[in-house]
């Protein structure tokens, strides 16, 4: 479990949550990429609009460390960086805040492997994790859920992998994709700023038609 606690003034320091940053990803930079289309063309919808790697990585260090300061707190969740082993180090030293959680995306098998003791970097590296702040409570994971443990009492799931733009954000019920690709600027979310308020106004509901976690259903002792 990741919990956050007050600090010695009592409050509870900045979280901030992205996801999907793809440092150094060649073929999602538009300027440069391979990838096409059936029909020969640049995929828009599947690329960023940058003209050099160099450019979108600038933009993705300039917009987190505008943001997130020393003392922060930046939970990741996946899908770190691209393009080699180094890249994950790179992207890691060119961040100010270094209290960084990591939830493995699945193009973070370096990470995962521990090559060289890679995990260091972090402060913790999971596949799934508990976020505990103040009476809120999250499961997060790289990849979107339909039903989890406590979405019935109100419990939010974060996720990324989608890439999903702004306005197709949120899932059915208290579920967003925070990839850094579907915030409006291209930043990573302040966890109680920008993420609760957001949440905590949608029904508590699931992505599965009769989700009996919902249906009020009770052990009846006769």
């Amino acid at each position: 479990m990741i919990r956050i606690d007050l600090d010695s003034k009592g409050r509870f320091p900045d979280v901030w949550v992205t996801s999907d940053t793809h440092y150094g990803h060649k073929n999602i930079c538009r300027g440069v990429t391979d990838w096409r289309t059936p029909d020969g063309l640049i995929p828009i919808t599947n690329t960023r609009d940058f003209q050099t790697i160099e450019q979108m990585n600038e933009s993705i260090v300039n917009n987190i460390n505008n943001l997130v300061a020393q003392d922060d707190v930046l939970i990741h969740l996946g899908d770190w960086s691209f393009g080699g082993f180094d890249n994950i180090k790179k992207f890691y030293d060119r961040l100010v805040c270094k209290n960084i959680h990591l939830v493995l995306g699945n193009h973070d098998h370096h990470i995962k492997n521990n090559r060289d003791n890679i995990q260091e970097l972090f402060l913790t590296v999971s596949d799934y994790q508990t976020l505990l702040i103040g009476n809120h409570e999250f499961r997060i994971m790289h990849y979107p859920i339909s039903s989890w443990d406590g979405l019935n009492k109100g419990v939010m799931h974060l996720h990324g992998h989608c890439h999903l733009p702004t306005e197709r954000r949120f899932g059915k019920g208290r579920r967003i994709d925070v990839g850094i690709d579907g915030h409006p600027s291209f930043q990573p979310y302040h966890l109680l700023k920008d993420i609760l308020p957001l949440l905590l106004k949608r029904p508590i509901m699931s992505e599965i038609s009769n989700d009996h976690h919902l249906d009020g259903t009770k052990n009846v002792v006769g």
